[in-house]
């Protein structure tokens, strides 16, 4: 293999054992467990292991941490493929820790053979009493010193369902002493009644992640377990796992520090509580930091590898600010992104000295010269947007005032007549001034300001629906409950677009000029067109000089 430059302490570690011999093929995995939608913060961990595959040419795994039968469904499953793929990673084979269920259960009866393993009668409560602190050793299970003979015979009594839920459990022998708590005898089996999704009623004991996951990586042939970094006091449990199991030299276990955003739930626990309590419409509700919703608010999947990218891959913790994550999707959408004209609050203009109908040619993207160019009609009744007039404007007002003049975007110049009500609504009177279009003799008349516009003849009506944070931004102490935004969403009806834009088709993106970004909704039709708010054209993000 060529030398790679690596670009983080990860692939650091990577090129080193390459160099050494230790590897020849980097084969890594992405383990998530079925029991919720992913979140932003899994974009990381998946561009991290897909991006290792991608650039040793090696293989990435997708494997279900499916160890807990009670929180997990074939919904979840679909759903973590779904997400994957859409932001453009395949895996190599997909695996399920519980296709291991007894190579797992034959390993933990080899650790009772060989004395490193009991049968424990203790409740979760009890074991956790006598597990001491980081200052007080623990305490030793009375059933610490069973036989292996009895130990033997239990553990299969409780794999035959002789046994209650949570009246036995397999721990591991280790050291009540350890001043690492995870190395305290830890319970690597406990007796768990419930069909499982994937193997049914097969089972009625389940093992605990920290015995199932190394075995796992070294049944796959993982050379690199990569996690975040609250697995870092796990580390010596793993390694301790994979060597009494026979999985030697086996993988190697890395940490780095995990993606949290201000003002963004990392939870799956509690973005479950909001999808239950009916607060969101669902896992992939454009609200959600699920890699589901990000996809129907229109959050573009390159945009999102590209974010991962520029946090890079850290040993410690920190909290990234989500308005760089926007950053990244007006910088992608603002060269990709088609545009159109759309007013979200219309009024009526109507061009006092304008007769007939014209077609104006302007750029379906300026950044794309290549697109061409897409026709909007212009006629003597245009709609121009509430807040671009004003009788009695503010100080430094340059949209449509009395006296005033204001540039329709792509099309004239034109200077204001009159304004009144009319069958009850507000219409302004204009005049164009003559040949101000591009290329006209008045085209370079100087105004300040220049408008979106629809031909009020031929439009379209649109349905608007704008998003914001679920959480406010105090973090003064207080839970998720606490700052849940309950204005979080909002639909505008009435809004009108551009006549070309009754083609658009689901999951289109546009820059509305002057308004922001959006994409055309999944559940949007020809009868009745609707968009999500992807972001607003304002820019919060300071790059770091």
């Amino acid at each position: 293999m060529d030398e790679i430059v690596s670009s983080n302490f990860i692939e650091d570690i990577i090129n080193e054992e390459l160099a050494s011999g230790k590897v020849s093929e980097v084969v890594t995995r992405f383990p998530p467990e079925p029991n919720g939608y992913l979140h932003v913060g899994h974009s990381k961990s998946l561009c991290i292991n897909f991006g290792i595959k991608e650039k040793y040419h090696g293989r990435c795994n997708l494997r279900f941490d499916d160890t807990n039968p009670t929180k997990e469904n074939m919904e979840y499953v679909e759903s973590i493929k779904r997400d994957i793929r859409w932001l453009g990673f395949e895996w190599d084979e997909e695996l399920y820790a519980s296709d291991y269920f007894d190579k797992i259960y034959e390993c933990a009866v080899q650790l009772i053979k060989d004395g490193k393993a009991y049968v424990c009668d203790m409740s979760a409560e009890e074991i956790s009493a006598t597990r001491g602190n980081l200052t007080t050793p623990g305490i030793n299970s009375p059933h610490r010193d069973r036989s292996v003979e009895e130990n033997l015979r239990l553990f299969e009594e409780m794999r035959a369902g002789k046994y209650a839920d949570g009246t036995k459990t397999l721990r591991a022998k280790i050291d009540m002493a350890s001043p690492n708590i995870n190395m305290r005898d830890p319970v690597i089996y406990r007796v768990l009644h419930a069909n499982h999704w994937h193997t049914g009623d097969k089972w009625c004991i389940y093992p605990m992640y920290d015995f199932a996951h190394p075995i796992s990586d070294g049944i796959e042939g993982i050379t690199h377990s990569i996690c975040t970094l609250e697995f870092e006091d796990h580390r010596p449990l793993y390694d301790w796992v994979k060597i009494n199991c026979g999985f030697i030299p086996g993988p190697r276990q890395i940490e780095f520090a995990r993606l949290n955003l201000t003002r963004t739930i990392m939870s799956k626990r509690y973005l479950k509580k909001l999808v239950d309590m009916g607060a969101v419409d669902g896992w992939d509700d454009p609200r959600m930091p699920t890699l589901s919703g990000m996809r129907e608010r229109g959050y573009p999947a390159p945009a999102l590898r590209d974010f991962c990218g520029r946090i890079g891959v850290a040993k410690a913790n920190s909290e990234v600010d989500a308005a760089m994550l926007e950053h990244c999707v007006r910088e992608y959408l603002n060269v990709n992104a088609l545009r159109a004209m759309v007013v979200r609050n219309p009024i009526k203009l109507v061009l006092d000295n304008v007769d007939g109908a014209q077609v104006f040619h302007v750029a379906k993207n300026p950044m794309q010269p290549e697109l061409g160019l897409r026709e909007i009609s212009f006629s003597h009744e245009l709609y121009i947007d509430a807040a671009d007039f004003s009788d009695n404007p503010p100080p430094k007002y340059f949209r449509l005032k009395p006296d005033g003049m204001v540039r329709l975007m792509g099309a004239y110049i034109v200077k204001y007549v009159s304004h009144g009500m009319e069958d009850g609504k507000l219409v302004v009177h204009a005049e164009i001034i003559p040949d101000s279009a591009e290329g006209g003799v008045n085209a370079g008349i100087k105004v300040k300001g220049t408008i979106q516009w629809v031909d009020a003849n031929n439009c379209v009506p649109l349905t608007i629906r704008e998003y914001d944070y679920l959480l406010d931004d105090d973090t003064t102490g207080r839970d998720f409950d606490e700052r849940l935004m309950t204005n979080s969403k909002t639909v505008v009806e009435g809004a009108v677009a551009e006549a070309g834009f009754a083609a658009t088709v689901p999951y289109t993106h546009y820059q509305f000029v002057r308004m922001g970004y959006y994409m055309t909704a999944k559940d949007s039709t020809p009868a009745h067109l609707v968009v999500n708010q992807v972001v607003g054209l304002k820019d919060s993000f300071k790059p770091k000089k």
